[in-house]
């Protein structure tokens, strides 16, 4: 496929170009690289779409990597302007979707050790602290899983008002936070504590299930429900 790279997917062979290879094969024929250049449609004057998407998967290390990847990071690659960026993350976030709403293949949250299998992957080596919330439905199912705030290096931003009008917003018996710690220590500081407090009492007046919130670090999380200090 490399030496096809710098030429026009028009000027490919037809069997190597990855919308025909699809059709007659089916998607997963294809190699991740080849499915994002048929989202991109074409490349640049020196690179194909294949060669651009190729270039872009090297760049953030993979599909991992291109999910936690920022609009602005993914325009950092050469030939990827803000147009192929946004179809990048609307893709992905349309996997993501399918994963938690699906039903067969619908995770549920027995444990923290479920939560933290969900968020590891995409948390642990975040550079700012994130906060999502995983909403569930009356078994413990992952119906929607969202970020709900950005913070800095050292405090996130959680407002229980915006978490409980999600969870209403989306039907939701009850919901899991998750964040990560930047540091890798999962420790929960005494703003993480007094902030689940708020949470599990806002939570109660409303008859909605605050499951457990999960703090994230670098291959280790910790649970305050299964230390005790969010009790039913």
């Amino acid at each position: 496929m490399a030496e096809y790279q710098s030429f026009r997917i028009a000027d490919m062979p037809v069997d190597e170009r990855p919308r025909e290879r699809l059709e007659r094969h089916g998607a997963e024929s294809l190699t991740t690289p080849e499915l994002i250049a048929i989202l991109f449609r074409t490349g640049t004057g020196a690179r194909n779409a294949v060669g651009l998407a190729e270039d872009l998967y090297r760049s953030r290390g993979g599909l991992a990597g291109l999910a936690r990847a920022n609009l602005e990071e993914l325009c950092a690659v050469a030939g990827v302007g803000r147009v192929k960026a946004i179809e990048i993350k609307a893709a992905l976030e349309l996997g993501k979707r399918l994963h938690t709403t699906t039903e067969e293949m619908c995770p549920y949250v027995r444990s923290a050790a479920d939560v933290a299998q969900l968020v590891m992957a995409d948390l642990r080596h975040e550079e700012r602290e994130q906060v999502k919330i995983l909403l569930l439905d009356t078994r413990n199912a992952v119906r929607r899983m969202m970020v709900l705030s950005q913070g800095t290096l050292n405090e996130s931003i959680l407002n229980p008002r915006e978490v409980l009008t999600q969870v209403l917003r989306h039907n939701c018996a009850a919901y899991v936070i998750v964040h990560n710690h930047p540091s890798g220590d999962p420790t929960p500081s005494g703003q993480d504590i007094s902030i689940t407090l708020r949470l599990k009492q806002a939570s109660d007046m409303l008859d909605v299930k605050l499951v457990d919130h999960v703090i994230i670090g670098d291959g280790r999380w910790y649970s305050l429900k299964e230390n005790r200090h969010i009790r039913d």
